[in-house]
């Protein structure tokens, strides 16, 4: 997983219960770092628990998801974190330009 390619469309899977997810349930992206961020920032600690991402034919846990945002090739900015001298890439979500 050193190799991995942040600019990769991704799906993310996370779990159905809960009145928050009834409303977005599966969300698709066109760039796996915004799936990422959507994951860590997002999510409660309880709903990535049961959340996985799919990038290509490899799905991704929850640990693999935390390991993916610490990383320091990781290019977006983190939510009051530290931020990194990489270009933040521009995604879409479901397939909408972004606003």
């Amino acid at each position: 997983m050193e190799d991995f390619d942040y600019g990769a469309s991704a799906e993310l899977y996370p779990p159905k219960a809960g009145s928050f997810m009834r409303k977005i349930g599966y969300l698709r992206f066109a760039h796996a770092a915004e799936a990422i961020r959507f994951a860590i920032e997002e999510l409660s600690a309880q709903q990535l628990l049961a959340t996985y991402m799919e990038v290509g034919e490899h799905r991704f846990s929850h640990l693999d998801i935390r390991d993916l945002y610490g990383r320091e090739a990781y290019p977006l900015r983190r939510r009051g974190g530290p931020t990194n001298d990489h270009e933040v890439v521009e995604t879409t979500r479901g397939g909408d330009p972004a606003s």
